[in-house]
């Protein structure tokens, strides 16, 4: 485990150990199989960043479910804008399906309000979010958040599937951005 790393131009400081981060996905997939007992969910792992949480999730997960994968395009220009077209890649039926979101992290709380829009014009008969990382003092909707693995301060993070300009997704550690 390295104290620090360099991703392209900037320096991250180790925040979350991989110890810490699977302590509290195992706690929510205790809670996830505790809740969804007889439910046979259908998870969603948002691309690209949820890909490592939902990976060790579902390994945790003991109940019958199934998985499947989307990925939000909004309007983009040098930034997105939160602003969801599509959510790509939904080609299961969740019409009367109990469907848990997971997301690598939620800070504004905008791109998920309109994930569950687009998702709740498809009828499922309940949606849940399940998250690795919030930052609760960014938050600026009201959202549910069912399952929420990890608080964290309002700064850059990199790794466990969050990524500086494409950078840093593999790092099986969450690091923050190094204030100079």
């Amino acid at each position: 485990m390295m104290k620090e790393v360099q991703i392209l131009d900037k320096k991250f400081i180790l925040t979350l150990s991989a110890e810490t981060i699977d302590k509290e996905v195992s706690r929510v997939a205790e809670e996830i199989n505790r809740d969804f007992k007889d439910k046979n969910p259908i998870f969603l792992a948002v691309l690209n960043g949820a890909f490592m949480f939902a990976a060790d999730l579902m390994k945790k997960v003991n109940i019958p479910s199934e998985i499947s994968f989307v990925k939000l395009a909004s309007y983009q220009g040098l930034n997105s804008t939160g602003v969801i077209k599509d959510v790509m890649g939904l080609s299961e039926n969740i019409k009367d399906r109990v469907v848990v979101i997971v997301e690598d992290i939620v800070d504004t709380g905008v791109t998920m309000q309109h994930m569950l829009e687009v998702l709740g014009m498809h009828n499922p008969k309940e949606i849940h979010i399940a998250t690795l990382l919030t930052k609760p003092d960014k938050l600026k909707v009201s959202l549910n958040i069912d399952y929420n693995a990890i608080a964290i301060p309002n700064d850059f993070i990199v790794g466990y599937g969050l990524d500086y300009d494409g950078y840093g997704r593999n790092l099986p550690e969450i690091y923050t951005l190094k204030q100079k």
